[in-house]
């Protein structure tokens, strides 16, 4: 398997986003967008010098052809940014992250033995182009590929 196809999938959706905003905000950064609910597209956005009200009504505007399918949210990040490239799991090294992943995976338990998990929370210790390496608040290092997390975010400390 090639590095590329081991990176967090973009959705289409999210390419066309950052493909749009790339001529008429360079300096924006499409961090997540997401359908909920079925109904909704929720995009969050970053800036080098912050996310304004007037950014996120500029971003709205650019995207207002979507609001016929799409309820439309754009926000900044907040404090539990999402982490979806390997650029921002490096950026991050060093903080705390909740990662979920796509399918449970067996994990050693507190004490002995193995368990079954959906997620695991720790200090992010590591990235590459292909993985993530997190020391997970048990104790435990583990280390998980792009193609195995569902979605991840930042944790407050």
């Amino acid at each position: 398997m090639s590095a590329a196809s081991e990176q967090p999938k973009m959705t289409t959706l999210q390419a066309d986003i950052e493909a749009r905003l790339a001529t008429t905000e360079p300096e924006v950064e499409v961090l997540l967008a997401e359908i909920v609910g079925g109904h909704c597209l929720r995009v969050f956005i970053d800036h080098p010098q912050g996310v304004t009200l007037g950014l996120c009504e500029r971003v709205s505007t650019e995207l207002s052809d979507l609001r016929a399918r799409y309820s439309l949210e754009v926000s900044s990040p907040g404090s539990e940014r999402p982490l979806t490239k390997p650029a921002h799991f490096r950026r991050f090294v060093g903080r705390r992250a909740r990662v979920r992943m796509r399918r449970p995976c067996r994990a050693p338990a507190p004490g002995g033995g193995e368990r079954t998990v959906r997620s695991f929370t720790g200090e992010l210790v590591g990235a590459t182009e292909r993985e993530i390496t997190l020391a997970a608040a048990d104790g435990g290092v583990i280390t998980i590929p792009y193609t195995q997390i569902r979605r991840s975010t930042l944790v407050e400390e």
